[in-house]
């Protein structure tokens, strides 16, 4: 049974990656945030659920929708949204955007535009916490189109070889960009890849908060024993398109409807309320204060200077 101070971590957590995006949201319609933008809202309760199940120097490996597992693992909102909008203080000087975001003090090996990438560089990391025995643990998330991805079979087979402390965590969103899993993927139940490795696998719902600490703290036990890894597939909703721009004209209403039903902030917010965790209006503060920073911090990176044409190429090699 969690603490009710853990039940509001995971809550602030949800609501604080909400709020950023719609604010991610507000400066892509603006002009500000150069590019695609990809946002997260929905998928709140994977990224929350399994970081707060993680210690500080864990590694994760993330996507291209990667600003809420940024988030969750502890990197500076306003260096976030720099970076975002292309702005000299944020994680990559504002060269990398948001597909490129790396966060070394927290562990975080980046954003990934790669199909994939996160996969390989999270087996990587679990083999470099193996060989010195430091006892860390590393997480892949990656999403539903990496389950055809041959890099994903050729990491399982290496982590169950070696029994490598990590786990691979399959956000399945239902949509690869586009297209419907069920359109492009064989091969059903999609734990069965991890099973064909040996590799303990399970399925769990991606919009229950508290279903993916539990999932996930089990996993990262089994990891942090020596037991190797892990895979799980968590079933979750995208609420915006693709990309900020996508209309989604390919998803059904009441499909939407459905899933917006299922909303994991809401979900956790009720149980609170009902078990007398904490009041309706005390809840409501939070969710104030929590907008409001997540606010503070998108002014602050928009009055932050843009990089000057000598930074081109700081810290691009090794001294």
């Amino acid at each position: 049974m969690l603490t009710k101070d853990k039940l509001l971590e995971l809550y602030r957590g949800m609501v604080t990656i909400r709020a950023f995006e719609e604010e991610v949201r507000k400066m892509h319609n603006a002009g500000l945030a150069p590019g695609l933008v990809h946002l997260y809202s929905g998928q709140e309760a994977v990224a929350v659920g399994t970081c707060t199940a993680l210690n500080s120097d864990d590694y994760i490996a993330s996507h291209h929708r990667g600003h809420g597992h940024c988030i969750a693992k502890g990197s500076e909102l306003d260096r976030l949204f720099a970076e975002i909008i292309g702005r000299r203080s944020g994680y990559g000087m504002g060269r990398g955007g948001s597909m490129h975001i790396y966060d070394p003090a927290t562990f975080n090996l980046g954003t990934n535009g790669i199909v994939g990438g996160s996969v390989p560089l999270a087996t990587g990391a679990a083999l470099l916490a193996k060989l010195r025995g430091t006892g860390q643990v590393a997480v892949s998330f990656f999403g539903d189109g990496v389950l055809n991805q041959g890099i994903l079979f050729e990491s399982l087979n290496m982590a169950a070889l070696w029994s490598l402390p990590v786990v691979f965590i399959c956000e399945n969103n239902g949509y690869g960009e586009f297209t419907e899993i069920d359109d492009v993927t064989a091969g059903r139940p999609y734990a069965k890849r991890g099973e064909a490795f040996d590799i303990p696998s399970e399925k769990t719902d991606g919009m229950d908060v508290l279903a993916v600490h539990e999932t996930v703290s089990k996993a990262v036990t089994r990891a942090r024993n020596g037991d190797g890894p892990s895979f799980l597939i968590f079933d979750t909703y995208r609420y915006s398109g693709h990309h900020v721009g996508d209309k989604q004209e390919y998803k059904d209403d009441e499909e939407r409807e459905l899933w917006l039903s299922r909303d994991p902030i809401p979900k956790l917010s009720e149980m609170l309320v009902a078990e007398k965790k904490i009041k309706q209006a005390a809840l409501d503060e939070l969710d104030a204060e929590i907008k409001a920073t997540v606010i503070v911090a998108a002014n602050q990176a928009k009055k932050m200077p843009e990089p000057d044409a000598d930074d081109l190429t700081r810290h691009i090699y090794a001294a």
